[in-house]
């Protein structure tokens, strides 16, 4: 017999109705979703990372950064991991931290133009707030 509260299907499948969600701009529940997937398998990268993205996608950015977090701590040079806590401080207005980490994506990764114009924005707000 199934578990009442459990999605159907298996993790993978739970994985890719996730990245389904995502698509059509349904994060929310995708974050729902892809966090039951973490549960069942907390040491998939592509599970996180996906957790992350619907985290950051549904303005929960609390919980994003700590899910990029948890994948910096796993792989420091995860240049996306990077950016994407950069991204998610910057919404959550801790300028200092998302700094640190854009600078770190866009040192990982100095051919990315995104990362370095996120950056180069967040400076620009540090700076502004200062004047």
């Amino acid at each position: 017999m199934a578990d009442v509260g459990s999605p159907e299907g298996d993790v993978y499948d739970w994985y890719q109705r996730g990245l389904q969600l995502l698509a059509n701009r349904d994060p929310a529940a995708a974050a729902t979703l892809l966090g039951r997937a973490v549960d069942a398998e907390p040491g998939s990268r592509s599970l996180l990372e996906a957790l992350a993205r619907a985290q950051y996608d549904a303005g929960r950015y609390a919980e994003a950064m700590s899910t990029f977090s948890e994948l910096i701590s796993r792989n420091p040079t995860d240049d996306y991991a990077q950016f994407g806590l950069g991204l998610a401080a910057s919404r959550a207005g801790d300028l200092d931290l998302a700094a640190e980490h854009l600078a770190l994506a866009v040192a990982m990764r100095p051919d990315l133009g995104h990362y370095t114009r996120a950056l180069r924005g967040v400076r620009a707000r540090r700076t502004g707030r200062t004047t």
